[in-house]
């Protein structure tokens, strides 16, 4: 085998050789590309670990043997396959693995893996005096030349599988390797056999599985790999399928320049044509198999696999989720409002795009720090103080009455601007609070009470939960920050300023101290980066501001990254997003050119919703009391700001529009909470006219059967959930949480049209689609923060 790899790697490597050919003549055929090192059957054994423990080692590339189809049926393990090589039993593969790199396998060596081979393996307690001895002569840590050789990785992982109590001696032998063991352990399972996984819910795994083995199959690992892995989509027109492989095309250009090509293969629709073929007619998960176009393979999910986990959902009472998602410890800083100023529309989309993100995290099980980064510190607190002792000199025995934050500021910001002597009180104000004043630092106190307070009346309404840990938090932590970066040498004076120059921005530096020795948002920042990495050990941060602040986070994020402090994967992601403007295209302001506050914005949405409700309910079109209508009112009124605003890219700019946004038709939340009121009063109506209770069925393990076309597309709507999900967990943009919820609608709307339920001999299935349905839009609506309504 390494004989083979070093003939490969010369042929591949090898310089043409000069020719005195005229240049017209017909270029050589391309030499092709060493095959991959690939293994199979990778198992929780001391043979697979040896391998991996290797590869790691030696620093050799292995990939996992994809396809079903064994070229090695004398195997009864983990084999190596290398083109059309085989290597088989641990020590052999090791050794292979070894020489591939270049490192030579001794014969002191190949001593030690005949004697774990023969003798540890069957006789332990008669063998391991002899280790003992050996390990006493050598220092302890190493069999050979002192250092970690495939003598040591035989020897250590059949060590570690046995169950026999170990000498001092060994179990320090063992110590040393265990580290290096574990990581080999850790890796088996992406290199395990992967069979049909009827089990997986995601749509996307499932298609791409059954492709992948086919084409493997079919023309090997090697080809396959160099065409992209993303060979399986959803089909643009759901006229013609649900999914299709492109995988055709690339594979016939790739086969046709390495030369490999079968006579009979003429084109790519030719390639098509044998994948179809090798899937076959009976496979459990796609169906209608066909060629079209220059070499798509179009298929349908079969309704036995739809049926089998619309059931399974139904049963557990909750949607499906990727199974290969590894829950974290997640941070998400928003809202982030500044003390002594109301919420206004600015801080709508930082608000409820940082509970969705979170709520959609938590649905994973990460653990989640829900970070609400006030603006609690700074200098402009010396001129709030000032002003209110001024205007409220009995502040200490008698609370004041301030009934407009934005009011008290804007007065105390004139009369900064007019008042040189208020002028002078307020810096003074400024070095008391920050030496522990406690007068200062009691009115500080007060206005922070009274910003919490006008706060919460915004997260109420919202339905957002925040845990607040401002910017004050972390004045003490700034010196040792400070002090970090100047001992790295990372840190350069500029102009006095203390700075950070971060790779790949020349405009402007990171300031983590200003020239007068004061601290900005910079220095803020940092501490609390270094804070939530280390303290919380959070290992995916996501700051979610206005889409101006990209380049100041790119800028901390390069600083957390020169200084060091992303240890195992830690992420740092920033989420902007664009303003709202008025229908004019501009800020969103009111009429006297103020800018609108987020209550009065969220209250008038409640108005408006009331007012049509009532109407309704004069009309007779409603299916709600006049006591019910406020509450309905709020539900569908501040769901329908949100949906408004998640349901689009969260970078983009929008038209603030309260006639768009309670639209009945089209992509509202009012439409889909009418569409969720639908479904449930059919269930209701059936228990009411007919004795047939959805919970009963439910309990009773009752079938959903599909029989009908408009079924099928409704489960798998459905069943799209969990790619759904996997996407958003990535990107964490909630637009495509709406987007499911929206196309899952017109679904069901599809269904209640084409489909009697009713009284119809399929009833019972039908109920429980239509419960199905308003379980997953329900649990949508919880991801987004909306409230659902059963009647309306």
């Amino acid at each position: 085998l390494a004989k083979k790899a070093e003939k490969d790697g010369k042929k591949s490597g090898a310089e043409k050789a000069p020719s005195d050919k005229p240049t017209s003549a017909l270029p050589p055929l391309p030499t092709p590309e060493p095959p991959t090192l690939r293994l199979s059957d990778a198992d929780d054994s001391p043979s697979t670990w040896k391998v991996l423990w290797a590869a790691e080692l030696y620093n050799v590339p292995v990939k996992a043997l994809r396809g079903n189809k064994s070229s090695f049926p004398v195997a009864h393990g983990p084999f190596l396959k290398y083109g059309e090589q085989h290597v088989m039993g641990g020590n052999s593969m090791a050794k292979a693995v070894s020489m591939l790199s270049g490192v030579v396998v001794t014969s002191e060596m190949e001593e030690w893996c005949e004697w774990e081979r023969s003798k540890l393996r069957h006789a332990p307690t008669k063998a391991l005096p002899h280790l003992d001895q050996a390990l006493l002569t050598c220092g302890g840590h190493h069999l050979v030349h002192h250092t970690t050789t495939v003598a040591d990785i035989c020897i250590v992982s059949t060590l570690a599988s046995l169950a026999v109590e170990y000498s001092p001696i060994i179990q320090t032998y063992l110590a040393c390797h265990v580290a290096a063991l574990e990581k080999a352990q850790a890796s088996v399972t992406s290199y395990k056999k992967k069979t049909l996984p009827l089990d997986n819910s995601s749509l996307n795994t499932v298609v791409h599985y059954v492709f992948d083995t086919a084409i493997c199959n079919l023309f090997g690992n090697d080809v396959v790999d160099q065409i992209s892995p993303n060979i399986v989509g959803r089909c643009a027109n759901p006229k013609h399928g649900d999914f299709q492989c492109n995988a055709s095309m690339p594979l016939f250009s790739v086969m046709k320049k390495q030369g490999t090509l079968s006579p009979h293969i003429q084109s790519p629709q030719d390639l098509g044509a044998m994948i179809v073929k090798e899937i076959g007619t009976a496979n459990p998960i796609v169906e209608q198999l066909s060629v079209q176009g220059p070499g798509f393979v179009l298929c349908r999910i079969t309704s036995s696999y739809l049926e089998k986990h619309a059931n399974l959902y139904i049963q557990q009472g909750h949607l499906p989720k990727p199974i290969d998602y590894q829950a974290e410890t997640c941070l998400v800083d928003f809202s982030s409002p500044n003390i002594a100023k109301e919420m206004h529309v600015g801080h709508l989309r930082s608000t409820i795009l940082g509970e969705s993100i979170c709520r959609i995290l938590e649905s994973v099980g990460c653990k989640v720090y829900r970070v609400n980064h006030v603006g609690d510190w700074g200098t402009q607190f010396g001129m709030l103080i000032q002003y209110l002792k001024e205007e409220y000199p009995n502040f200490t025995t008698s609370s004041p009455n301030i009934t407009s934050l934005t009011e008290f500021y804007k007065s105390a910001k004139q009369r900064f601007d007019e008042n040189e002597q208020f002028k002078q009180a307020s810096r003074d104000n400024v070095v008391l609070l920050q030496s522990g004043d406690e007068e200062c630092l009691r009115v500080w106190q007060l206005l922070c009470d009274v910003s919490r307070m006008e706060f919460q009346k915004v997260y109420d309404r919202l339905d957002v939960t925040l845990e607040e840990c401002g910017e004050s938090f972390y004045n003490d932590k700034i010196p040792a920050v400070l002090d970090e970066f100047e001992k790295s040498g990372i840190l350069t004076i500029d102009n006095g300023a203390k700075c950070i120059w971060v790779d790949g921005h020349t405009n402007h530096p990171l300031i983590v101290q200003k020239s007068d020795g004061g601290f900005g948002y910079d220095s803020t920042d940092m501490a609390a980066l270094k804070y939530r990495l280390q303290d919380l050990k959070a290992t995916r941060i996501i700051a979610v501001t206005d889409v101006g602040q990209a380049g100041h986070f790119e800028l901390c994020y390069g600083a957390a990254g020169m200084i060091g402090w992303l240890k195992d994967g830690q992420k740092l992601e920033h989420i902007g997003f664009g303003t709202v403007n008025g229908e004019d295209g501009k800020r969103f302001k009111t009429r006297s050119g103020d800018t609108v506050r987020l209550v009065d914005l969220l209250d008038e949405a409640v108005a408006r919703m009331e007012a049509s409700l009532k109407e309704r309910i004069a009309e007779g079109k409603a299916n709600i009391t006049e006591e019910e209508v406020h509450k309905v009112a709020e539900a569908i009124g501040y769901g329908a700001v949100k949906y408004f605003d998640l349901s689009r890219n969260p970078e983009s700019n929008y038209k603030f529009s309260y006639d768009r946004m309670l639209d009945t038709k089209g992509n509202t939340a009012v439409y889909l909470l009418y569409a969720n009121a639908r479904l449930e009063s059919i269930c209701v109506k059936a228990k009411k006219d007919f004795n047939v209770d959805v919970d009963e069925l439910m309990a009773n393990k009752t079938p959903i059967v599909i029989t009908h076309p408009s079924e099928r597309n409704l489960v798998l709507q459905l069943q799209t959930f969990t790619d759904t999900l996997a996407q958003t967990l990535q990107d964490l943009y909630p637009y495509h949480i709406c987007e499911y919820l929206y196309n899952l609608s017109i679904a069901a709307s599809d269904f209640c049209t084409q489909c009697k339920v009713l009284g119809s001999p399929e009833m019972n299935s039908r109920l429980l689609l239509c419960r199905a349905t308003t379980m997953a839009m329900r649990e949508c609506f919880d991801l987004l923060a909306i409230r659902h309504v059963d009647r309306i």
